[in-house]
């Protein structure tokens, strides 16, 4: 008894768990979490799939993902028990897998050739392609029911079906054809994927979203080959349903999460991409608002409001702001301050928006202490200054970022506004003396002209005499 003991010991154990015995103790929920992912990826799809309905591409990605979601739920176990209680025929749930499996290629081989040639750009020969696909799955699908309807498989198989029947007539046939035809169109997937991956000038969100389908069309070819080895192991007499049961499994799971990506990446990273570009121009008019906020007003907010609407909402109220502000624009400042910037070394474009922020910002002082622009050019009540009440505000309202973004920078606006006022200073002193000259010289032709006047009128002459 004491020598039994040890070995006892032994047995009572809790043993390691391998990775087939993983897969053993966790298939029954196994095929929950592709399905989970599946239907997450759907729901986040949803939205655009809803609102953009007109976009076939979209459609045809969402019909993939219903047909991904349906393959993984269906082949559960405890639906395959549901499916085949409900309609009364044993393993029923068997061709219905395959069939939707068997869709599913055909689908993802439909929406790489159209998403690859594009919807205005479909030749004779794509849509030759597109017709077979269609034809051919079509038929093969219809061929697995009839050779279901052909076979005697009366005993229930949840996991095993490939392999237990493998060498019965015509289920034979119905397993080996849905693993060709799922094969076949897995390598032209595969090769049309990377062919296209190698193309020059793809968006890297494209690029990275092919790169995960061909990874996950690779897995594909994996369980291909994991399930037709096991069922040939059977033709040759040999035990290989652990490849089938144990291996296949993982790959699939693992393949349609990374297919599920690939599929989804490039449209949901172009939309996040889109409203990062709408936050930032929201964030970038910010400056400008604030400015035009200070005369009053400003845009009431709304909770939940998109992105879009807030942009929208934002740049109609600078532009407002901007047509209130143009009987206080000084278009011979903004002269100025252009030609100032460009004396500060700035290129062009820039000098352009800092010259238009600083004609903004005097514009604004002017209004707040009433300094309205008359049609003369000058200012109603200070009595200088330049433009018109009715200055172009065209450039203003069409360069409302660059502008904002200028007065982000207030040190430069402040430097390019001191150096035209500097500039102004310099023309009016210039003006000042040009008109004291001016008038010195003329005062002093005047009294020339005076004196000459007076030599003319003398009729004794200088001397005083009468000659």
């Amino acid at each position: 008894m004491n020598d039994l003991a040890p070995v006892a010991a032994r047995l009572t154990e809790p043993q390691a768990l391998t990775p087939a015995g993983f897969v053993n103790d966790f298939y029954p929920s196994f095929w929950w979490i592709p399905a989970g992912i599946l239907a997450a990826a759907l729901a986040i799809k949803l939205p655009s799939i809803i609102r953009l309905w007109t976009d076939p591409l979209l459609r045809a990605v969402g019909g993939l993902l219903v047909l991904a979601l349906s393959v993984f739920v269906f082949v559960a176990p405890s639906t395959i028990r549901w499916v085949n209680q409900v309609t009364g025929v044993p393993n029923i749930s068997g061709p219905w897998v395959y069939s939707l499996l068997t869709a599913f290629c055909g689908s993802c081989l439909l929406l790489i050739i159209t998403w690859r040639d594009g919807l205005s750009d479909r030749s004779p020969r794509t849509r030759a392609a597109m017709r077979w696909v269609l034809g051919t799955y079509a038929a093969v699908i219809a061929a697995l029911w009839i050779m279901f309807a052909l076979a005697e498989m009366p005993e229930e198989r949840l996991r095993d079906l490939d392999t237990h029947y493998a060498n019965t007539p015509y289920a034979r046939e119905m397993i080996v054809l849905y693993l060709l035809a799922h094969t076949v169109a897995t390598l032209i997937t595969n090769a049309l994927i990377w062919n296209w991956v190698r193309t020059d000038g793809l968006d890297s969100l494209l690029r990275w979203g092919l790169k995960f389908l061909g990874v996950g069309y690779a897995l594909q070819l994996a369980f291909d080959a994991a399930k037709l080895s096991a069922v040939g192991g059977r033709w040759a007499g040999r035990d290989l349903d652990w490849l089938s049961t144990t291996v296949a499994p993982p790959l699939a799971c693992l393949s349609a999460i990374l297919i599920a990506v690939g599929f989804i990446l490039p449209h949901t990273g172009q939309y996040l991409h889109d409203r990062r570009q709408v936050r930032d121009a929201v964030r970038e008019l910010r400056p400008l608002y604030r400015l035009m906020k200070a005369g009053g007003g400003g845009v009431p907010r709304v909770l939940r409001t998109p992105p879009e609407l807030r942009l929208i909402r934002r740049e109609t109220f600078i532009r407002d702001g901007l047509l209130a502000l143009s009987r206080f624009v000084d278009a011979d400042l903004r002269a100025r301050s252009y030609e100032a910037a460009l004396a500060l070394g700035h290129p062009p474009d820039r000098a352009k928006a800092l010259a238009a922020a600083v004609t903004v910002l005097d514009a604004a002082d002017a209004r707040s202490q009433g300094r309205e622009r008359d049609g003369a050019g000058a200012d109603s009540e200070a009595g200088s200054g330049s433009g018109s009440g009715g200055a172009d505000t065209t450039d203003l309202l069409r360069d409302i970022g660059a502008v904002s973004r200028a007065l982000r920078c207030p040190d430069e606006v402040r430097a390019v506004r001191e150096r035209a006022a500097a500039a102004e200073a310099a023309t009016a002193t210039a003006a000042a003396v040009a008109t004291a000259s001016a008038a010195a010289s003329a005062a002093s032709a005047a009294s020339a002209a005076s004196a000459d006047g007076e030599r003319a009128g003398d009729p004794v002459g200088h001397g005083g005499t009468e000659r």
